[in-house]
C-alpha cells in the first residue's frame, strides 16, 4: 500500500463495518469445502483500537514518531482489507506467508503501540461457503 493512502487512512477520523451473519449453524449436512488459500500463508486480522485518551492529532503524532507508515506493512505482506471502524479504531486484515507472523506481529509492536492497543486474530475467508449454504435448496 502506498504512503499516500496509508496517510489518508489514518486521517480519517471514523468510519464502520458490517459483519456478515452465519448461515445455516445447526444443519446436520456437511458444509461446502473451504476456499483454498495460497499454500503456507494465513490471514491475520489486527484490531487497532483508538486510545481514546489522545486526540487524532495526538495518535498521528504518535505514528510518525515510531515509524509506523514505513513498518507496517512489512514489504510482500498484502493488505487484505483495512478500515476504519466507529468507536474501535481501525480493523486491517493482512495475507502472508506464515513463517513471517514475528515479522509483522514486530511491524504492529515496534509502529502502532502507544497510539493503538492491539488484538490480534487468526482469519480465514468464509464468504464463498456462506454464500452456497444460502443458495443451497432446503432439506
Amino acid at each position: 500500500m502506498n504512503r499516500p493512502l496509508r496517510s489518508a487512512l489514518l486521517a480519517v477520523p471514523v468510519g464502520a463495518v458490517a459483519l456478515a451473519a452465519a448461515v445455516g449453524l445447526g444443519q446436520s449436512h456437511a458444509p461446502p469445502a473451504a476456499p483454498s488459500p495460497e499454500k503456507g500463508k494465513m490471514m491475520l486480522t489486527i484490531f487497532l483500537k483508538h486510545d481514546q485518551a489522545k486526540t487524532l492529532g495526538e495518535i498521528r503524532a504518535q505514528l510518525e514518531k515510531t515509524g509506523f507508515l514505513e513498518k507496517f506493512p512489512p514489504p510482500e505482506v498484502e493488505v487484505v482489507s483495512w478500515y476504519v471502524v466507529m468507536g474501535i479504531g481501525q480493523v486491517v486484515t493482512v495475507r502472508f506467508p506464515a513463517e513471517r507472523l514475528r515479522e509483522v506481529n514486530l511491524a504492529v509492536e515496534q509502529g502502532a503501540w502507544g497510539a493503538f492497543r492491539t488484538e490480534f486474530y487468526p482469519t480465514y475467508d468464509y464468504r464463498t461457503i456462506a454464500e452456497a449454504e444460502r443458495t443451497r435448496p432446503p432439506k
